[in-house]
């Protein structure tokens, strides 16, 4: 029918939940703490679309490499305005990769990553 969610677990809590809240700009939904697993979950959403489930767990091991690993390659968002997204983003201190054109739709596209090192795609709509 469609997707219902992303997880990613962070390795730093604070850090994570201040990137995709107030960098990104995603809206807290639901924040839990469940003590029996030393263990944040964060419902983020876009509007009231529930997109992202950030959890925290104690010393999760770290993202094997790069994007070709085997496993999730990248999430994309899909924004209106690539250039806008980009100078946004790079005001807020991310570095972002250089604007390009998908081959097969003509559309702009660039990455940057989460503090985790997670590639992050915008992609304009």
């Amino acid at each position: 029918m469609k997707i219902h969610h992303i997880a990613i677990i962070c390795s730093d809590y604070p850090v994570s939940r201040k990137f995709y809240t107030e960098i990104l700009g995603l809206k807290i939904l639901r924040e839990v703490y469940r003590a029996e697993r030393d263990s944040y979950k964060l419902d983020l959403g876009i509007g009231d679309h529930y997109v992202i489930e950030l959890f925290s767990f104690p010393n999760p091991p770290a993202r094997p490499s790069r994007p070709e690993s085997c496993g999730l390659r990248h999430l994309a968002f899909s924004v209106e305005n690539v250039e806008e997204k980009r100078n946004e983003l790079n005001r807020k201190g991310l570095i972002c990769e250089d604007i390009r054109i998908d081959e097969f739709t003509d559309r702009k596209f660039f990455f940057t990553q989460d503090p985790d090192a997670l590639p992050l795609e915008f992609y304009e709509a």
